[in-house]
């Protein structure tokens, strides 16, 4: 039995952090939900860019967008939707299996509205009316401003992917503003049902501490503060607030371990996916992570519930001089940016394509 099937069993979602037409064209996406127990995928602009930057799958649709009048974030959200639809329609069978708990995909609004609480909502609505697939997620930044949004998405019934949490303070904002928002549901009479992931992004950590801490502590950073962010969570769940709302018929925002691919070349390839084994989690992982951890991975010991180990390294960091509170600002501060980089670079490159496909017609 595969590693992926083993931790699947231990009760984990696994996801595909990747999206492309080549992967839905040539059945690959398919093949990872049949062989490799993938039951859920996430996107985000960067993965878009690179998408649509190195395969000419897109150009007959562009062209036809082209044709229509479309261009800029219009012609994207095609392009996007159209994708992404059709991964949804891959993952039905494992959202009707599960009733709902499994099977998602996520559309990540314009990072450009990361600090726009307004048109947030609005481009949540928007999006996810358009798609009209029971398993989509819109993504929502956990910032600020975002978190108003998430709230008012959840109160419309929107589902939603918190993204760029860092901390477990930024966990608990986030889970916060979804309960609100189902609580408002309730209060108003209507479904208390819509449901939420919140992604924490985790390598980050290790990204941003290399070099300035002892070697000991090396790729140890992000793994303890999931370790911390864990314990909130299953609190959460045991939390009466919480299970108020599911006896009135609500279902737990579930917690989703994000950037989990291994930037350190010297660490092992699957250090975070064997980290973070935890039941009634997802983790989102980047397609190289998923085969690797397929052909060589393991599936030992489960997450402590209790963050002893993970509060005990965390004060070793805080001793080498790192800020916690500081660097999860920081990173979700550099988060945001980096998105907004990489969605001016997509629309630089459909401008580009268009400009090309226009010129060969």
């Amino acid at each position: 039995m595969k590693a992926t099937q083993q931790l699947h069993n231990a009760g984990q979602s696994l996801w595909l952090d990747n999206i492309t037409r080549d992967l839905l064209n040539e059945g690959t996406l398919k093949k990872y939900i049949n062989e490799l127990s993938v039951t859920g995928l996430t996107s985000n602009p960067t993965i878009f860019d690179q998408a649509i930057k190195k395969s000419a799958a897109y150009d007959s649709a562009i062209t036809k967008g082209l044709a229509g009048g479309k261009k800029g974030e219009d012609l994207f959200f095609d392009l996007a939707l159209d994708d992404l639809t059709r991964a949804a329609d891959l993952f039905k069978g494992v959202h009707d299996q599960t009733n709902g708990v499994d099977g998602w995909v996520s559309l990540e609004v314009s990072p450009l509205l990361a600090y726009d609480t307004a048109r947030t909502i609005a481009a949540a609505k928007q999006l996810s009316g358009r798609a009209a697939r029971p398993n989509l997620f819109i993504k929502i930044p956990g910032t600020k401003e975002g978190l108003p949004a998430i709230e008012e998405a959840i109160f419309a019934g929107v589902p939603v992917n918190v993204t760029l949490l860092f901390s477990r303070e930024h966990y608990l904002a986030a889970s916060e503003a979804w309960l609100r928002g189902i609580e408002r549901r309730i209060e108003a009479g209507l479904n208390p049902l819509v449901d939420s992931v919140a992604s924490v992004f985790i390598s980050r950590w290790d990204g941003a501490v290399a070099g300035k801490v002892p070697e000991t502590l090396n790729n140890k950073l992000g793994i303890a503060i999931a370790g911390r962010i864990y314990k909130a969570y299953l609190e959460q769940l045991a939390n009466p607030r919480w299970q108020r709302v599911y006896n009135l018929g609500a279902r737990p925002q579930r917690l989703l371990w994000a950037s989990t691919g291994t930037k350190d070349p010297k660490a092992s390839d699957v250090l975070y996916i064997k980290a973070l084994a935890s039941p009634f989690t997802v983790n989102t992982m980047p397609e190289g992570t998923l085969k690797a951890f397929a052909d060589h991975g393991e599936v030992g010991a489960l997450m402590a519930t209790d963050s002893g180990a993970s509060e005990a390294t965390l004060k070793q960091f805080a001793q080498a001089g790192i800020d916690i509170d500081a660097l999860a600002a920081r990173l979700q501060d550099e988060g945001a940016k980096s998105f907004v980089k990489s969605w001016t670079e997509l629309l630089e490159v459909i401008e580009t394509k268009s400009a090309a496909l226009k010129r060969a017609a």
